[in-house]
């Protein structure tokens, strides 16, 4: 049975988005746990039919979903709890690489898949297979469902050549990325339709031809012998 997002859910987020304070979550307790469980339940049914076609680590709708309470501790924002749902998926073993992350928020919900800020061993990796196999990152770039999905590679990029390339290599540009995700945005009538659960399960199925590609570089060396 379908699990979709309600119209509550995105109404309490934006009344706590004019109202974030404690005293005003307290009184609305009641209305935070509702659009919760709403949340974990789309999240079960997500999880469900995700599993269908990877292999996910996470064992249930309430473990994707992110705690709405923002840490304040080393921040000089001291807003306590963030104005959105989101939920992340971690794909299982070693050898599978990439991630899966949803956020829903009244006008600015979106889903995220790829390598946000990778350690400094797997980014090097990242940019020695781009500089080394450029042709193969511009096919696999020009993919036609990656572009109709998501279009072009999103994250921050560097000022100028990360250090031990050169400023003139032909992949420059891409070698510039700190970040190798895709994003997709939609908008409410789409977060709130009750084909919401099996859209969002496309998208995000329709990176694996961006993660199997990964998944190889990161997990083999120069000659293709497995990491693990």
């Amino acid at each position: 049975m379908s699990t979709p997002i309600q119209k509550d859910t995105l109404t309490f987020l934006k009344s706590l988005s004019k109202n974030n304070d404690r005293d005003w979550f307290a009184k609305h307790k009641d209305e935070y746990i509702k659009a919760q469980e709403n949340m974990i339940a789309f999240s079960d049914e997500l999880l469900t039919i995700m599993r269908k076609h990877d292999l996910i680590e996470n064992t249930s709708g309430k473990d994707v979903l992110m705690r709405i309470y923002r840490d304040t501790r080393f921040s000089k924002d001291k807003i306590p709890y963030k104005t959105h749902f989101s939920g992340g998926f971690k794909r299982a073993t070693n050898k599978l690489r990439g991630g899966y992350y949803f956020e829903i928020a009244p006008g600015k919900s979106y889903a995220a898949g790829g390598f946000y800020s990778p350690e400094k061993e797997d980014l090097l990796r990242i940019r020695k297979d781009i500089s080394g196999n450029y042709d193969d990152w511009k096919k696999l770039l020009k993919n036609k469902t990656l572009v109709n999905t998501f279009g072009e590679i999103a994250g921050d990029k560097l000022a100028t050549a990360p250090r031990g390339f050169e400023k003139d290599d032909p992949a420059i540009e891409l070698l510039k990325q700190k970040n190798f995700y895709f994003m997709r945005e939609f908008s409410d009538k789409e977060v709130l339709d009750p084909s919401f659960t099996k859209d969002l399960n496309q998208t995000f199925k329709n990176l694996r031809v961006y993660f199997d590609y990964m998944s190889d570089v990161l997990t083999t060396d120069a000659n293709g012998v497995s990491l693990f």
